[in-house]
């Protein structure tokens, strides 16, 4: 495998999140005296937060803005993602493999700075990436193939020679119209994908235990 450089999704792939914002979401629209729908979740995860704010005021015929709806949501994570979110198992020994062979490591997620940096902090790995990129940066989210693009410039590296790690079908399918070789992480929260996930991923892994190596 010809790998100049390796790009990680966040919630869900590098770091064990997800619970974190299935309670948001429930206590979002809880305290709004609205249920949640089966497939809410499953249609936000991909999306900007910019997206999934529209998508929901949309939806629940809200009257805030996308403003208003950001900003509660990243006040009700911060706390959890500076103090409380962990990596996924062996994520840390794989990132330092990685590191050690000179392989370049960018980030490719859905999270604004204000979640991602404390989280990495608290972590001890935010130096080991060299960029990290988030879908504000870019028009539109993970059902895209934009993030990625966006993640290989920055990295001064061609798509085909980038090896991205995902969790969710829409993106994996993203960064492979990106010309990039995907595996597929398992995630409790998008378990009802994992078929999917390993017939259109070109591999898949549990933890980073049995990620590839060059």
């Amino acid at each position: 495998m010809n790998i100049e450089a390796v790009i990680f999704d966040m919630d869900g792939t590098l770091i064990d999140s997800m619970s974190v914002w299935e309670k948001i979401d429930v206590d979002f629209l809880t305290k709004r005296g609205l249920d949640v729908p089966p497939d809410y979740i499953g249609e936000i995860c991909a999306r900007s937060f910019r997206e999934a704010a529209d998508y929901t005021i949309n939806r629940f015929s809200l009257s805030e803005t996308a403003d208003m709806l950001i900003k509660e949501w990243n006040e009700m994570a911060v706390y959890e993602y500076g103090h409380n979110i962990q990596l996924k198992p062996y994520a840390k020994e794989y990132l330092t493999s990685l590191k050690d062979q000179n392989v370049k490591l960018g980030i490719a997620t859905s999270l604004p700075s204000v979640l991602y940096e404390p989280v990495l902090a608290n972590n001890g790995v935010r130096t080991f990436f060299d960029v990290i990129c988030s879908t504000d940066e870019v028009e539109r989210g993970k059902e895209f193939p934009d993030i990625f693009l966006y993640a290989a410039e920055k990295l001064k590296t061609k798509p085909e020679e980038c090896l991205v790690f995902e969790d969710l079908p829409q993106a994996i399918r993203s960064a492979k119209l990106a010309g990039m070789s995907v595996y597929g992480v398992y995630d409790a929260s998008s378990k009802e994908h994992w078929e999917e996930i390993k017939r259109i991923a070109d591999g898949f892994l549990f933890d980073f235990s049995s990620a590839p190596l060059q």
